[in-house]
């Protein structure tokens, strides 16, 4: 792969779950850290977010857990159609992506990855950043979340 993606820039482990209270009290009581907050997104209409190519429409539940360098995020989707809820559909809980912070070779690293055939499943932008959800886990057994900064 020309434009590689470093282990410098890793970021993030998420995982998506059903019940996201157990498994944000679970998590925190292994490491012996507090529970982390449950944010709640509601589904909104928001031109910035696609998930395989058309306008998202979903809602969210999600707790973060910093982890030195990098954080664990928990995921539990609504009804909605939305990535986390297709990984959850499928293969029950477990780890939906791996993140990784590229800089300004975002484009180029998710350019070539589509090159390679891998599908953009979901790409949000927000201020100051974006996130690109790369569907590998066919090959890789996880897929990759593409962001220039965290």
């Amino acid at each position: 792969m020309e434009n590689q993606i470093g282990f410098e820039g890793f970021i993030q482990i998420a995982i998506v779950v059903d019940d996201i209270g157990k498994a944000a009290e679970t998590w925190a009581n292994l490491f012996g850290v507090p529970v982390p907050e449950i944010r709640v997104q509601l589904p909104s209409h928001n031109p910035d977010l696609t998930y395989r190519g058309q306008p998202a429409y979903y809602g969210l539940k999600l707790a973060v857990i910093r982890a030195g360098g990098f954080v664990i995020e928990l995921h539990e989707p609504d009804e909605h159609p939305s990535t986390f809820r297709e990984f959850l559909d499928k293969h029950g809980n477990g780890v939906h992506h791996l993140g990784f912070q590229v800089g300004e070779r975002r484009d180029a690293v998710v350019g070539e990855l589509e090159r390679m055939g891998y599908a953009m499943r979901t790409i949000g932008y927000y201020p100051g950043s974006s996130w690109t959800i790369v569907d590998s886990e066919d090959d890789l057994g996880v897929n990759l979340n593409i962001k220039p900064r965290a």
